[in-house]
């Protein structure tokens, strides 16, 4: 008999689990929903110490009494870290864990870092987990689950009743850093993908290729992952489904990811530009960053360098993808990347800006394009910028940020461009606003050209949101310069440095320059 212990995400107990539980039951398993301590009916008296080691060592004593020798863990969102600590304590005890819809944290990292609503992860930021026992995070307010998890499939009664039920989480269990001693890094563990919350099979290839070691490690043999056609919160919109997945799961069924031909040694962000390109003077202001063109001679037959006559310079601005995590170094800014696309246009006359925006979770994006129009304002009061001559130029899930600049667009914004851009949010990213849908806004305001540089192997998920955007261009009667890039991946320009890459990021180049001219 296949024993499952449940462990739920914050702000909830063992209650959300109460659909699959009964359908684990009646296929003869046994499973134990989980209530933390200062959760639900465990609440407990301000001032009452509550962190993730209390809900490590709570879960540990419901696994010491349980009769079973070995039970299946499955942690969703929160609840994997009181999961993995659990089974770092008492590994003998566990025969599978499962990640449900959630990353597998590392040694030393809090749930924190992971939280998806901005205001929430602002918040438990500033109090870092030492404002003292009593702090509590409230749950989202009614209509606001979404911005910590896709909730398609929940029923609005269901959505009614979490929104009734939940209860604060203790800021502590959040904040405090995950401890692993390694000593259950070989179970065997499952991720459950749930497809509609912006998780997949293949999504999570294209991390394994991008090369870091913590994306890398997902394709040991240990490993297997299984999608899941519902939200982030699958006991509520999927609880019969859930049922049958987790029982492929403790039965060891699932995919196992590969590390491919294309998998680097070094994370992707890492890897060398694709140009030679020579270092420019660089200035450093606050986030932004400005590569100067500094003494150039006179151009030769050919030269795509704008003529030293014209002072002041114009400015492309490269606005970078992501979410990217906090803690990441280099910054996008300093990665061999953005240094290389900075250099190459100041390198032909033009001042290369580049930018940190803070798209540290996909509800970031109002804070990420306020962090850009700061970024440009700063860059136009430069006396060395020709304030009316300015391209902007995004990058991957970047794209989404052009929606802005197409919606409303400034006489002195001269070209758009975007490579291999998202032009509308990936699926199961509800909690984007829909104000940041490119693809809802091209050709419905005069705009400046747009070139769009194309991947021919694009995710699907990418290359759908670049059709729909192309479709409602040529609708409402909008020119698109298309570079297409017939054998390169997303981000070619470092996974495919080839004569046919080098060729496309010369004439995408050429031409937002030639914009800047006109």
């Amino acid at each position: 008999m296949t024993v499952y212990v449940l462990v739920s995400g914050p702000f909830t107990g063992g209650w959300v689990w109460e659909e699959t539980v009964s359908r684990l039951r009646a296929a003869g398993s046994e499973a134990y929903p989980v209530t933390l301590p200062g959760i639900g009916d465990r609440r407990v008296d301000a001032g009452t110490g509550i962190d993730l080691e209390t809900h490590i060592q709570d879960l540990v004593r419901l696994i010491d009494g349980i009769g079973t020798p070995r039970v299946v863990l499955v942690g969703h969102d929160y609840g994997l870290h009181p999961v993995l600590g659990a089974a770092d304590r008492r590994p003998e005890r566990v025969a599978r864990i499962v990640s449900l819809d959630t990353g597998l944290p590392e040694d030393g990292e809090a749930a924190a870092r992971s939280v998806p609503d901005p205001e929430a992860r602002t918040r438990l930021a500033d109090g870092d987990g030492n404002g003292g026992d009593d702090e509590w995070l409230a749950p989202p307010e009614p209509g606001g689950w979404s911005r910590w998890g896709s909730t398609e499939g929940v029923p609005p009664e269901v959505l009614e009743r979490l929104d009734r039920l939940a209860t604060p989480q203790s800021v502590r269990t959040l904040t405090q850093p995950l401890r692993l001693t390694g000593a259950a890094a070989a179970l065997p563990t499952t991720g459950v993908l749930c497809t509609a919350n912006g998780a997949g099979i293949d999504l999570v290839q294209m991390l394994v290729d991008s090369g870091p070691p913590r994306f890398r490690a997902l394709a040991d043999d240990r490993l297997r992952f299984i999608e899941l056609a519902t939200g982030h919160w699958p006991m509520l919109s999927a609880p019969e489904e859930l049922a049958e997945v987790l029982g492929r799961a403790a039965a060891g069924d699932g995919h196992r990811l590969t590390a491919s031909g294309r998998t680097h040694e070094q994370p992707t962000h890492l890897l060398p530009f694709l140009l030679d390109v020579p270092e420019v003077p660089r200035e450093r202001r606050g986030r932004v960053d400005l590569h100067l063109p500094g003494a150039l001679g006179a151009p030769t037959e050919g030269d795509q360098r704008l003529p030293e006559a014209e002072r002041p310079r114009p400015a492309v601005v490269f606005v970078h993808g992501g979410p990217v995590a906090p803690d990441q170094r280099p910054t996008p800014r300093d990665t061999p990347f953005f240094l290389g696309y900075a250099r190459y246009a100041a390198s032909l006359g033009a001042i290369g800006v580049t930018l940190d925006h803070r798209l540290h979770g996909i509800a970031d994006f109002p804070l990420a394009a306020g962090d850009l129009a700061d970024a440009v304002a700063l860059v136009r009061a430069d006396p060395r910028v020709d304030g009316e001559r300015i391209a902007l130029w995004f990058f991957s899930a970047g794209g989404l940020l052009a929606a802005d600049w197409l919606a409303a667009p400034p006489p002195w914004l001269r070209c758009l461009a975007a490579s291999y851009p998202a032009l509308a949010p990936l699926p199961g990213w509800g909690a984007v606003e829909s104000r940041f849908r490119p693809a809802d806004v091209v050709g419905t305001a005069d705009g400046p050209p747009i070139v769009l540089t194309r991947a021919g192997r694009e995710h699907p998920a990418f290359a759908a949101t670049v059709e729909e955007f192309l479709t409602a261009a040529g609708r409402n009667g909008t020119d698109v310069e298309i570079v297409d890039v017939p054998h390169g991946h997303h981000s070619f320009e470092l996974v495919d440095p080839t004569e046919e890459s080098r060729a496309c990021v010369e004439r995408a180049m050429r031409s937002v320059l030639g914009h800047l001219r006109d």
